[in-house]
C-alpha cells in the first residue's frame, strides 16, 4: 500500500510543531495579532539580512504585493510581461487598470526575451514586468538598458527566487522592486506571504503606508491603501522556516542532481540548463518532452504518470494569454508567442520537495524511461 502511495509535485516543508508552540505562547501572551507586530518587526530586519536586501516589506500574500509594487510606483497604461507565468502576474496589472502587453519568451530558461520588448514599447508604456521562471535569472542587464533608454520602471516578479542569488547578490537586488511569494508550495513559506523588496527607506515607507489603508499616522491617510499585511502567526512561522531553509535547499540540490543524471539520456526528454554565475534554489524541476522523439505527448506522459499516482503539473500551461479574459488582447495571438506557446505544450514539472524519498525519485525516473 505504501509503495502506491501519491506523490505531489510539491510538498510544503514545515517545522516541527515543537518548535512553532513557544511563538504562538508568545503570541497568546502579548496579544498582538497583526498591526506591525514583533515578530512581522523581527522577520523583516532578519529577512532582509538573511537575502542581502536593503529594505524588505512583509505582505499577506505574493498577489497583494504585486498590486501594491504598482501602486507604489504609480504605474498606469500599459506594462509589457510575459505570458509564461502563473496567473497573478497579469492579473495584478488588470485589477490596476493596466493593459498587459505580451512578450514572447527565450528558449533557454522560459524568461521574458529581451530582443522583442522595444517592438512592444508605445507611448503608453510605463514598465516592464518580467518573470524569473522557476527561480532562473532573468537577462537582467540588457533588460535594464532598455528600461533606462526608454524611461520605463522594472517589476520582477521574483516569486519563484527565494534565495537565489546572481553574481553574488540577491536576484532580488535588481529592477526597481522585486515581489516574492511565501506561499506554501515556495521553497520558504509562511503558508500564505509575500513581500516587496526595495532599494531606499522612502519607497519602504510608501509601502508600508499602502499595506495599511494608506495610514501615516493615527488620523492622517495618504493614499487609498488597502489592508495586505501579514499576520503575527505567519511571521512567527517565518523566523522558524528560517532556521531550516539551508537544510532544505541541500535536499532539493541532491534530488535535482539526481533527476539530471537519470533523466540525462533518455530521447525526446530535455531540462533546463544551469543558469551561470547563479546560485539557484532548486524550486523546480522542469522537463520537456518532444513527442515525436519521446514517443507520446507531454499530456499523454501526464495522464500516465497521473494513473501511477505520480503528479506532476505543467507549469505553465495554458499560457495566460489563452485565458478568456486576456486571449482578445492583440498581443496574445500564438502567432506573437511561438516560444512561450511551445514551451506550455511540452513541459511537465516533476515532484520536487525536500521530503521526497530516493525510493520515490527512483519511482518518477522509472516511469519517465520505461514508456
Amino acid at each position: 500500500m505504501e509503495n502506491n502511495k501519491p506523490i505531489y509535485v510539491t510538498q510544503p516543508s514545515l517545522p516541527g510543531l515543537s518548535e512553532f508552540i513557544p511563538y504562538l505562547e508568545q503570541i497568546w501572551e502579548n496579544k498582538i495579532l497583526t498591526n506591525n507586530g514583533p515578530f512581522h518587526q523581527q522577520l523583516e530586519k532578519e529577512l532582509s539580512a538573511f537575502l542581502g536586501v536593503p529594505y524588505i516589506s512583509l505582505f499577506a500574500n505574493g498577489t497583494l504585493a504585486l498590486l501594491t509594487a504598482l501602486q507604489v510606483l504609480r504605474i498606469t497604461g500599459e506594462v509589457i510581461t510575459t505570458p509564461y507565468s502563473f496567473v497573478a502576474t497579469t492579473h495584478s496589472l488588470w485589477w490596476n487598470n493596466i493593459k498587459p502587453v505580451f512578450v514572447d519568451i527565450e528558449p533557454e530558461f522560459g524568461n521574458l526575451d529581451p530582443a522583442k520588448i522595444e517592438a512592444a514599447i508605445t507611448p503608453k508604456t510605463t514598465a516592464i514586468m518580467p518573470v524569473h521562471v522557476y527561480g532562473n535569472p532573468c537577462k537582467i542587464e540588457r533588460i535594464q538598458e532598455i528600461a533606462d533608454i526608454y524611461g520605463l520602471k522594472v517589476i520582477y516578479d521574483a516569486a519563484h527566487t527565494f534565495g537565489v542569488n546572481y553574481n553574488g547578490q540577491s536576484i532580488c537586488n535588481y529592477g526597481d522592486l522585486s515581489v516574492l511569494s511565501f506561499h506554501a508550495t515556495k521553497v520558504f513559506n509562511t503558508m500564505e506571504g509575500g513581500a516587496i523588496v526595495c532599494h531606499d527607506a522612502a519607497t519602504k515607507k510608501r509601502i508600508d503606508y499602502l499595506k495599511n489603508f494608506g495610514f501615516a499616522g493615527e488620523t492622517k491617510v495618504m493614499a487609498p491603501g488597502i489592508n495586505s499585511k501579514m499576520n503575527e502567526m505567519q511571521a512567527a512561522l517565518g523566523l522558524l522556516q528560517l532556521k531550516h531553509y539551508r537544510g532544505n535547499t541541500e535536499k532539493r540540490k541532491i534530488i535535482s542532481d539526481t533527476y539530471k543524471k537519470e533523466l540525462a539520456g533518455i530521447k525526446g526528454i530535455s531540462m533546463l540548463p544551469e543558469p551561470q554565475n547563479t546560485e539557484t534554489n532548486h524550486a523546480y524541476f522542469p522537463i520537456f518532452v518532444d513527442e515525436k522523439e519521446y514517443g507520446m505527448s507531454r499530456d499523454q506522459l501526464y495522464e500516465k504518470l497521473k494513473q501511477n499516482n505520480i503528479f506532476g503539473r505543467r507549469y505553465f500551461y495554458p499560457l495566460i494569454s489563452d485565458f478568456s479574459m486576456y486571449k482578445s488582447l492583440d498581443s496574445a495571438t500564438p502567432s506573437n508567442l511561438p516560444v512561450a506557446t511551445k514551451m506550455a505544450e511540452e513541459v511537465i514539472c516533476l515532484p520536487m520537495y525536500p521530503n521526497l524519498s530516493d525510493n520515490d525519485v527512483s519511482k518518477i525516473v522509472k516511469f519517465l524511461t520505461n514508456n
